[in-house]
Formats: C-alpha cells, sequence, structure tokens
C-alpha cells in the first residue's frame, strides 16, 4: 500500500532548492512535474516582484539549460525549467524509487514536501538513504491515503457510490444548483429525506476513510 510523508527540508539540502534560491521574503512553489525527454520538467511559480533576481540566479545555476516564462497572472509567474538533475541526489532517490512529488513549497531557508511512495519499504529505503549521507530531514507526518479496509470504493455502499456519482453529474452540487434534492430523490424512487440522508452518510464515510485517516490512527 503507498503511503504519504510530509517533510521539510534546508534549501541547501535539495537539488531544487540549491537552483530556485530566492530572496528571504519570497516564497517559491513548485506546481507540478512533467517527466519530458526523460527528465523530470519543473514548473514554478513565484512573485512578480522577485522575477528579474529569481530569473537571474536560477540561469547562473550550472545544472541549469533554460528557464522559461509561462504565463504571468496579476502578482505571480509561472516558470518551466528545463535542466540536467544530478544522478546522486535527494530529488534522484525520490524520482528513482518512483514516489509521487505531490507538492513542494520552498522558502530561501528551506523546503517542505508531500511524497507518495509506492511502499512502506520504499519509504524506509529513501529515510536509509538521507540517514547514511547525513542530510537533515524533518518528518512532519505519515500516513496511508485510505484506511486498509476501506475496499475500492473508499468503504462507500454501491447505493452511496451511485447516488453520490449521480448528484456530482448532475450538478447538485454545482452553483448554481442544476438539480433539486426531491429531482434526484424522484431519479432513485426514493424519498428526498432518504437521499439526502444517503448523500450524508456517504460524504462522511469518503471523509473518514480518506482525509481523516491519519487522525484515526493516532
Amino acid at each position: 500500500m503507498s503511503v504519504i510523508v510530509e517533510i521539510t527540508i534546508s534549501s541547501e539540502a535539495f537539488e531544487l532548492g540549491q537552483i530556485l534560491r530566492v530572496e528571504e521574503s519570497t516564497q517559491v512553489i513548485l506546481e507540478t512535474m512533467v517527466p519530458l525527454g526523460g527528465k523530470p520538467t519543473p514548473f514554478v511559480r513565484v512573485r512578480n516582484d522577485a522575477r528579474e533576481t529569481f530569473e537571474r540566479s536560477v540561469r547562473e545555476h550550472p545544472s541549469v539549460n533554460e528557464i522559461q516564462l509561462v504565463n504571468t497572472h496579476e502578482d505571480e509567474t509561472l516558470y518551466a525549467l528545463d535542466w540536467d538533475p544530478s544522478e546522486a541526489s535527494l530529488l534522484r532517490t525520490i524520482l528513482d524509487l518512483d514516489a509521487a512529488l505531490l507538492s513542494a513549497t520552498g522558502t530561501a531557508d528551506t523546503w517542505g514536501l508531500e511524497l507518495r511512495f509506492p511502499t512502506h519499504e520504499d519509504l524506509s529505503t529513501f529515510q536509509d538513504y538521507y540517514l547514511e549521507e547525513d542530510i537533515e530531514v524533518s518528518i512532519k507526518r505519515i500516513y496511508n491515503p485510505t484506511k486498509p479496509d476501506a475496499g475500492p470504493w473508499y468503504g462507500l455502499t454501491p447505493p452511496q457510490r451511485e447516488t453520490l456519482t449521480t448528484a456530482v453529474e448532475a450538478g447538485y452540487y454545482s452553483l448554481p444548483r442544476q438539480i433539486s434534492t426531491q429531482e434526484l430523490a424522484d431519479t432513485f424512487d426514493i424519498s428526498d429525506q432518504a437521499v439526502t440522508e444517503r448523500l450524508r452518510r456517504g460524504i462522511s464515510t469518503l471523509v473518514l476513510n480518506t482525509l481523516l485517516v491519519d487522525e484515526q490512527e493516532d
């Protein structure tokens, strides 16, 4: 079963932190990392007031081929980074273990990472690596994305799953609402009170088996 870990690490110990250097008050956010041409291409977002110094600093790094402006919106700029990842680094270890980098946010001093590893064994391998390399990593929390006994539909019963799916597809949760509670109930030939209860229980089950899993384990 996959496992998610949230960590913090110094900018100097993280390869992208070394490349994407920012001023003290600036925050850089990794939007996504797409494998293009056999190497991971990060898309990063920074505030426009840090744009000039940020671009100059990134281009001066020896592993960077180019940093390309993708889009500017209000006070932020999105970039695509063309670089040559090091073969021996924390990031390369993460990629070699087939871990997914779910989110990454950096400052001048630290980066916060959310990683999903395929198995607990892969996470242990990652931990062995940074301990052997004497890289200081602070683990904030470790959790499974779903409960082990939740089943393939996160614990939802077939009626709950069908009702929730139909409600979303029919626009029950849209603004403005596209279908009324009574119309949704008529679809399943049940009362509006019954469909409301089915939705309530379904949403509660989803949250308990996904978002609150780590709290229950604690």
